[in-house]
């Protein structure tokens, strides 16, 4: 036995000691013959794919916004419209309390200043269908702004 402890304790390993792990397991690589192949990989392939598919992803978020911000932009022109349209309404003329949801119309007469009533253009009769121009058929939005149905600025509105 003793014998046996001697040659263990001369027994000098050939390998460079440097070239030896002591937990090959622990390594990030394969570390023999059997080991899974590994190969380097081309970094400017994957940077090129990476930066395609970052101006692909970045393009089509870019233009989310760009649709977003036109419909903002029209939503914001319509809300302005009917702003502008509901001053000019509210400076007419008129002798009774509109009420949400109803339709009235829009007219001037010959001296320039406009008219709200509830009289429709081919409601008025003989005397009076000369005497006021139509401008528009409105409607009164819960907001208190109007909404034109028909008329001048009908297209700006919708």
């Amino acid at each position: 036995m003793e014998e046996d402890k001697k040659k263990r304790e001369k027994f000098i390993n050939p390998i460079d000691p440097d070239k030896i792990a002591e937990n090959p397991h622990t390594l990030a690589y394969g570390h023999h013959v059997g080991s899974a192949a590994i190969k380097p990989e081309d970094i400017g392939k994957q940077k090129g794919r990476a930066l395609t598919a970052m101006e692909h992803q970045t393009d089509q978020q870019l233009s989310q916004l760009y649709e977003q911000m036109q419909l903002l932009a029209e939503q914001a022109k319509k809300i302005q419209s009917r702003k502008e349209i509901s001053e000019r309404i509210y400076a007419a003329t008129y002798r009774f309390e509109p009420i949400i949801n109803h339709i009235y119309y829009l007219y001037e007469d010959q001296s320039m200043q406009q008219l709200l009533s509830i009289i429709g253009p081919s409601e008025w009769g003989r005397s009076k269908k000369n005497e006021y121009k139509y401008i528009a058929t409105v409607r009164l939005l819960a907001d208190h702004t109007w909404d034109i149905l028909d008329g001048i600025d009908a297209n700006k509105q919708s």
